[in-house]
């Protein structure tokens, strides 16, 4: 999920078409709801200044309009409540100068048309998610977001995007006077963090994705090294992978005290205000940052001092052009990421760090790390060793958060004879819904068209659905209507859907998989990823020949993303994943040992 135990995401939408030779516009691929259906003279035109870029541009322009002076416009569209207004157009070759027309014909989010604007004074700016052109090897050609390029495929930081800043300016969508604006900015490169003793980045270029993308793709490595690294160099170690969302550095282990400028935190206060530590950039105030500066500090403090594990700690870094993360499987629109990851990157880190090999790893994560956990484990049942599965996204396609994509006809809404109920797709913490189906998705449906808002929703698309003629991925329900198709379903099914994989191939997958998978979720999580582990946990119970030997816990009223400690709240073990799993990993190996216990252990 965009929401996630190690750090938070950004989301983004898309839609629709092209006019003409230089001017570019959008035409709906279904019309808005009635209530915007009225027609506005107003257009806003967006350009870009030639000393941005000489050369044509393909991407999706963004027109952002916002009641809030706290942020730029570009910072503050989101699934919640307060999410400020986002329009989105294709453009294919836009030449210098030449603008990208939003016309009332522009599907909009959370306002569906330029003509459900109210008249007032707005901050506007706009602007321009580049793509580029891949050529794959599987012989289909699409324009998408560059690759890696430090952000995580977060749209309103991505390096070389083109914006303006915001500007205060009056709006009227009866006004005949188009508005015109400029982007004559570029968001700048993002410097690599440097090494430390401890803390190693590398990257590794990997020949299976180079291939598939038609071009050089590397995978990043954030390495922590054990206490006694240089001193005993005949100690070979186990390797402990933390799966989850993309990292720049490592931010669970810090080598110095909490900055003493920061304030202080006081945990009931922030219980009340941030029961989860999700958005911990509005949580500053209660001294959110302060406790996850503390708690890294006295990782730091455990990993180098007695009697802590001594292991290798892996964080992946691999973005696609479809998010900030692949979710570790191969994939037919991503590529093949987990062969990518487990046969180039895993043995290159344990070659050049004295890894001991597949008998001692074993990974663990939460929400989009909980899936990838789990995945590879079934995926890959022999080259890894124990995984810990924390709210994962969803893994039985019957609970597909809200959707059962097996027996439900639609996405959006339940549907009896005589109405129908919107789907939620967030809750809070009484159940309340935070926003539904229908309003996610046309958040990305704004952002970007053809499955690349680099959303939660797309990403899902891309990585389970197989390839559409047009070469990008085949929808697995409509963005306007939520129509699910049953074919695109029924590979999804067979290919990702975890339990059902398990349970068609226990026989082969059951040896292997025996005692090494412990899930953890919070039965009020706020995306209902607790419903998948309920049917999970059914089958691993009922499994046989040979029995799971799993072990699922659940928290009582706990949120996204709890993570089997009952002892804090989630805020706090978000935290300390580091600590608690590696210890637990380590017992496992010992437990299973297939190789050296000693040189490691001292």
């Amino acid at each position: 999920m965009q929401i996630h135990s190690r750090q938070p995401v950004a989301a983004r939408l898309a839609s629709i078409g092209v006019l003409a030779a230089a001017i570019v516009s959008c035409a709906r691929t279904a019309p808005p709801p009635a209530a915007s259906h009225l027609s506005t003279p107003l257009r806003v035109g967006i350009s870009f200044a030639a000393s941005q870029s000489a050369r044509p541009l393909d991407g999706r322009m963004l027109l952002l309009i916002s009641t809030d002076s706290s942020q730029e416009p570009r910072q503050q569209i989101s699934d919640a409540v307060t999410s400020q207004q986002v329009f989105g157009v294709d453009v294919d070759g836009l030449a210098p100068g030449t603008e990208a027309i939003v016309s009332d014909t522009v599907l909009g989010y959370p306002v569906n048309s330029l003509s459900g604007v109210k008249a007032g004074d707005y901050w506007v700016q706009g602007l321009l998610h580049v793509y580029e052109t891949f050529h794959r090897g599987d012989g289909k050609t699409v324009k998408l977001p560059a690759g890696d390029r430090g952000e995580g495929q977060q749209w309103p930081d991505a390096p070389g995007n083109l914006y303006s800043k915001p500007v205060k300016m009056h709006i009227d969508p009866t006004s005949t006077t188009p508005v015109h604006i400029v982007l004559d900015q570029t968001i700048p490169q993002i410097p690599q963090p440097p090494d430390t003793k401890y803390v190693k980045h590398f990257r590794v270029k990997s020949d299976r994705l180079s291939k598939f993308w038609g071009r050089p793709v590397y995978l990043g490595a954030i390495l922590v090294l054990p206490e006694g690294f240089d001193s005993h160099p005949d100690a070979h170690y186990p390797l402990a992978i933390a799966h989850g969302h993309f990292e720049s550095d490592i931010g669970t282990f810090r080598d110095s005290p909490p900055d003493a400028k920061l304030p202080a935190y006081n945990l009931d206060s922030l219980t009340v205000h941030c029961p989860n530590g999700h958005e911990f950039s509005l949580c500053t105030k209660f001294g959110y940052e302060r406790l996850q500066q503390e708690k890294a500090y006295e990782f730091y403090k455990e990993w180098t001092g007695p009697g802590f594990p001594r292991v290798l700690l892996l964080t992946i870094q691999h973005p696609t052009p479809y998010y900030d993360d692949s979710y570790a499987v191969n994939s037919e629109n991503n590529g093949p990421y987990g062969d990518a990851i487990t046969y180039e990157l895993i043995p290159y880190v344990e070659s050049h760090y004295r890894g001991l090999g597949a008998w001692a790893r074993a990974v663990y994560g939460g929400s989009t790390g909980g899936w990838e956990a789990l995945g590879v484990q079934v995926k890959y049942p022999e080259d890894y060793n124990g995984a810990w599965v924390n709210c994962p996204d969803p893994i039985d396609f019957h609970a597909f958060t809200t959707v059962d994509l097996y027996h439900d006809g639609n996405a959006f809404v339940s549907a009896g004879p005589w109405r129908t109920t919107p789907r939620p797709a967030e809750r809070d913490y009484f159940g309340r819904t935070r926003v539904t189906m229908e309003q996610s998705n046309q958040k990305e449906a704004v952002l970007g068209s053809k499955t690349r808002s680099g959303g939660q929703w797309d990403i899902w698309e891309a990585v389970y659905s197989p390839v559409g003629a047009d070469g990008y991925p085949k929808r697995i329900f409509d963005k306007r209507t939520g129509v699910i198709d049953t074919t695109v379903a029924a590979y999804w099914r067979d290919n990702y859907d975890l339990v059902h994989i398990m349970r068609r191939d226990w026989a082969t997958l059951g040896p292997e998989l025996r005692g090494k998978i412990t899930i953890n979720v919070g039965r009020s999580d706020n995306f209902f990823l607790n419903d998948a582990v309920y049917l999970a946990e059914d089958f691993l119970k009922s499994a046989k020949n040979p029995p799971a030997d799993a072990i699922v816990d659940y928290g009582a009223r706990d949120e996204h993303c709890w993570s089997g400690d009952h002892a804090n709240p989630n805020l706090v073990s978000r935290l300390t994943y580091d600590s608690r799993f590696i210890k637990l990993a380590t017992a496992h190996w010992l437990k299973t040992a297939k190789g050296d216990t000693t040189s490691w252990r001292y």
